[in-house]
């Protein structure tokens, strides 16, 4: 029985990151499709992620991509809360590194889908540091 249970954990972990992979390869697929090149996806550093960093003509877009499936916990722009935004200016700091002559315009935007039909609405400019 306790087995069981077990083996039904680490089968619902995986259709979470398997859904969650989905999400963020439709928020992709939107986005090239707008016209952005997509430079990288999940970069990581040890501050923080950033799902997708593209570019929109000269810009440097760093994408948040979030998917709820129901607002129960409330939908997929509140998930951005303080703490995921510090997480995301941090990492996005540190792609930048690259840049030593001074980085290009940049902006962070957000890909949120909600519902399990993953309704996609894109917001630019999240947030102004």
């Amino acid at each position: 029985m306790k087995e069981e249970r077990i083996l039904n954990r680490a089968t619902d972990g995986c259709k979470a990151v398997n859904r969650g992979h989905q999400a963020e390869q439709r928020a992709v697929t939107f986005l090239l499709q707008s016209g952005l090149e997509i430079l990288q996806r999940n970069f990581r550093c040890r501050r923080g992620e950033v799902d997708v960093i593209a570019r929109d003509g000269d810009d440097l877009v760093f994408v948040e991509v979030r998917w709820r499936s129901d607002s129960r916990r409330g939908g997929a722009g509140e998930s951005i809360d303080h703490h995921k935004q510090r997480r995301l200016v941090a990492a996005a700091r540190f792609y930048l590194m690259r840049y030593p002559d001074g980085p290009p315009p940049c902006r962070f935007d957000a890909i949120l889908l909600e519902g399990r039909g993953m309704a996609l609405r894109w917001l630019k400019d999240i947030l102004w540091l």
